[in-house]
């Protein structure tokens, strides 16, 4: 946890862990398109033949939750150990732990899927290589990969949270095609990407992906 962004980013989440669980809680109910993403990826996991699925940055466990209840074998694992608390509270039997997706604690081939759902808006460019490593190491081989994230040009900071206290996070907003550009430079083939929103202030993207062979 050497890197400045990361102790800024579990801290920032550390401190603002309710205020965040209460803006994302009924987020897939109001947006079908997520909620279509979501599904889609779960269809690709059971055609692959099933297995455990990493939502990797879970925060309160929402997606998580949803992956389960669409017949997934998920478990979430988050930077930030107040929002898993968050999440082993308000979703008991399910399997959430503290990590980082820049040196994820699972063995190499050992997820049959796995989710990134908004998680990489707050990784620097020099780190995303890395983490698309992660990504792709701890997969199985034609896995599914799910990646959420901000669309644009720009880096955004925020200074203060949703419950009014301080803290200090960078959002980078990324084009669909760099951030394809960098999985398959990580060894993903993209399936497909989906624009949500495209006239909004701040669109948002999907990309499904799946490792080679």
């Amino acid at each position: 946890m050497s890197d400045t962004w990361l102790s800024d980013t579990r801290s920032s989440y550390d401190t603002d862990a309710a205020g965040y669980a209460e803006k994302v809680r009924g987020l897939l109910d109001e947006r079908p398109y997520l909620r279509a993403g979501l599904g889609l990826f779960a269809e690709s996991v059971h055609r692959a033949g099933g297995g455990p699925v990493a939502d990797v940055g879970c925060g309160p466990g929402y997606v998580t939750r949803h992956l389960q209840d669409a017949g997934v074998d998920a478990f979430g694992i988050d930077l930030s150990p107040e929002l898993i608390a968050i999440a082993r509270r308000d979703h008991p039997g399910l399997r959430f732990e503290v990590g980082t997706m820049t040196d994820l604690d699972l063995a190499d081939g050992s997820v049959a899927g796995l989710v990134a759902f908004w998680s990489i808006v707050h990784v620097p460019d020099q780190a995303l290589p890395g983490v698309f490593g992660q990504f792709h190491r701890v997969l199985r081989p034609r896995a599914p990969l799910l990646v959420g994230f901000h669309v644009g040009d720009e880096t955004r900071h925020t200074s203060e949270g949703y419950t009014g206290r301080p803290v200090t996070i960078e959002s980078y907003h990324r084009r669909p095609s760099t951030v394809a550009a960098r999985l398959r430079d990580a060894g993903f083939t993209i399936d497909a990407h989906l624009v949500i929103r495209p006239d909004e202030d701040v669109p948002g993207a999907m990309i499904f992906a799946h490792t080679r062979p």
